[in-house]
């Protein structure tokens, strides 16, 4: 069972992140050979607060 986390900044859509489990799925289970419905995709939503991006908050960074 093929599983991919992923971490992206709070604020996408609900449509948005179905989207990006669907091609991330789609994706993985092409290159693995493994049926799609053995791929499971966690995607983990962080406060802008909570991630940096070159040494400054995500919150200062971008807007």
């Amino acid at each position: 069972m093929p599983i991919a986390q992923l971490y992206i900044l709070e604020g996408r859509s609900n449509e948005q992140k179905e989207t990006l489990i669907r091609e991330v799925s789609d994706a993985m289970s092409r290159s693995l050979d493994a049926p799609l419905t053995s791929v499971r995709v966690i995607i983990t939503e962080m406060p802008k607060g909570h991630f940096g991006i070159g040494g400054e908050l995500a919150s200062k960074v971008r807007r």
